[in-house]
């Protein structure tokens, strides 16, 4: 309700998905920003590699319902640019694993303390029950995923 009158519900989606897309266009500068040759998925697939302590191609094609080239290509990417390594896998070595290199883990340290940084500034005027309300949106948003989109990761 705003000043005794209720909002149409379509008015809501509108303003929902258009700051859900402004939300999006501001991640993909963050990941700009975290290194030039790095789009947001690459930064995605990287922060879910080290979130998982390593995984495999495969691991993150299933989870994000990627095609495997895709996956392929941006993992390519992230050798290149030295953020990730593959390893064999301790019960079967015929099977690689990506782990984050030492440069892969300071992008992502890096990366927390930037987003933390304008998490921070964005909010500071936000009360504590504001923010504990918002928290608690975004979580029940994000469980309430849609059946054929990945679970939300912590990353």
């Amino acid at each position: 309700m705003t000043g005794g009158a209720e909002v149409p519900r379509e008015a809501s989606l509108d303003v929902i998905q258009r700051e859900l897309t402004a939300f999006a266009r501001r991640a993909r500068a963050a990941a700009a920003r975290v290194h030039p040759e790095l789009p947001l998925v690459s930064y995605t697939l990287l922060a879910h590699i080290d979130g998982q302590r390593g995984c495999r191609a495969t691991d993150l094609a299933t989870h994000y319902l990627l095609d495997k080239s895709t996956v392929s290509r941006q993992v390519a990417t992230l050798e290149r640019l030295g953020l990730v390594e593959r390893r064999p896998a301790p019960d079967d070595h015929r099977v690689q694993v990506l782990h984050p290199t030492e440069a892969g883990a300071e992008v992502l340290a890096s990366a927390q303390t930037s987003r933390l940084a304008a998490y921070q500034e964005r909010l500071r005027d936000w009360s504590a029950d504001d923010l504990a309300q918002f928290a608690a949106y975004l979580l029940r948003y994000n469980t309430a995923s849609p059946s054929g989109l990945p679970d939300s990761s912590p990353h």
